[in-house]
């Protein structure tokens, strides 16, 4: 009796695991095809944000004293974060700039300390309420608008209509707690 009850309980457990992986893979699926990017261009951009943090990871001093992210849309690379130097910042854009699939970077590292757990957390609240705004305006594809926030500034990256990006520069504009907005934006 008590074998069989670990068999069920065991079943029931792995189940629940494969209903949680269908919703986040259905999720994404869903996700994926809204998207203007082709999938290919979405599995390049995944694979250039993957090769870029290996690349930058490869340069020690930028692994150990830096806080460097990179997102890729479309083949245009935003990297974002905090050196300690322009030496560190050049460093940073020559490890990447080589890597295949980059259609252009915009460098908006800052020189400066590295940002603190609490801006982390301020900045992913602002991305929230950020992305929420878009969500419910009206003439906004949001799913082809990717927002990013930095020490306060909102990146607003994505394959958008003129329109779309002066409204969601506008709207991210007007979030309480957005320092400032940069549009790192490709037209259609």
């Amino acid at each position: 009796m008590f074998k069989q009850s670990l068999i069920i309980i065991g079943t029931v457990l792995l189940l629940q695991g494969c209903a949680a992986a269908v919703v986040v893979g259905t999720a994404s699926a869903v996700t994926a095809a809204n998207d203007r990017r082709t999938i290919g261009s979405q599995i390049d951009d995944n694979n250039i944000e993957i090769k870029s943090g290996i690349a930058i990871n490869d340069v020690p001093r930028l692994k150990d004293h830096t806080n460097l992210h990179v997102i890729s849309v479309n083949g245009i690379v935003l990297l974002i974060g905090q050196v300690a130097t322009q030496e560190m910042k050049n460093e940073a854009m020559q490890a990447i700039e080589k890597i295949q699939g980059i259609r252009k970077i915009h460098n908006q590292i800052r020189i400066g300390s590295n940002i603190s757990i609490s801006t982390k957390t301020h900045d992913s609240w602002l991305t929230s309420k950020v992305k929420t705004q878009l969500l419910t305006a009206e003439n906004i594809s949001s799913n082809n608008i990717k927002v990013v926030t930095e020490n306060g500034e909102v990146f607003l990256m994505g394959l958008v209509t003129d329109a779309e990006a002066n409204a969601a520069v506008s709207i991210a504009r007007n979030v309480s707690g957005v320092e400032r907005v940069i549009k790192v934006f490709e037209y259609l």
